[in-house]
């Protein structure tokens, strides 16, 4: 699992950078002072799926009995704001997701976010902080679970794809997990930022 989490990082993150090769070797303009140099509040909605896997961990997530796992297709919502600081930029955001398929019921948290801005409205980006987690049917819908969780991403806008304005909507891709490793979260969406 962590191999793979790994493998997973290393592809997101180069495909991440492109955006800022691209700048790099002189085929984009320079980065929008703008955005780059003041504080950028944002909102969007994400799709992905979460398993976790069958071992013991530190937030009482059951293990269960049978070859499957806790997982689930989820919907997300997040809200958040990105601070810059020189060619960094630091963020805090929450977010709240439903499951629309499998065990998972609810889940919210929040984290804390710290990346460097790539071409012109692009985002690298590692987050850590503490997420809650429900199941349903499988287990007792009454417990939150909880436990840290920590990711990596990306997000680019349409300015680095080649359009002429992209009216702060950025495609934004993550990957994250829940506690030890106990879990793997794909999501990818849409963020709006202001």
């Amino acid at each position: 699992m962590r191999k793979f989490m790994l493998s997973a990082a290393a592809v997101v993150a180069t495909f991440a950078a492109l955006p800022a090769i691209a700048q790099d070797q002189g085929n984009a303009p320079a980065p929008d002072s703008d955005r780059s140099s003041r504080i950028e509040p944002y909102f969007g909605v994400m799709g992905g799926w979460e398993g976790f896997d069958n071992q013991p961990n530190k937030a009482g997530v059951p293990v269960i009995a049978s070859s499957d796992k806790l997982n689930g297709g989820l919907v997300q919502g997040v809200a958040g704001v990105n601070v810059p600081v020189g060619p960094l930029f630091v963020g805090a955001e929450g977010n709240i997701t439903k499951g629309f398929s499998g065990d998972i019921n609810w889940e919210y948290g929040a984290a804390g976010r710290i990346g460097v801005r790539a071409g012109q409205t692009g985002l690298i980006y590692g987050k850590v902080g503490y997420q809650w987690v429900n199941f349903d049917k499988v287990v007792d819908t009454d417990r939150h679970y909880n436990d840290w969780t920590y990711g990596i991403g990306f997000e680019v806008g349409a300015k680095d794809l080649g359009a002429k304005s992209d009216g702060g909507l950025r495609l934004r891709g993550e990957v994250s997990t829940f506690g030890n490793f106990h879990s793997f979260r794909p999501m990818m969406g849409l963020v709006k930022a202001f």
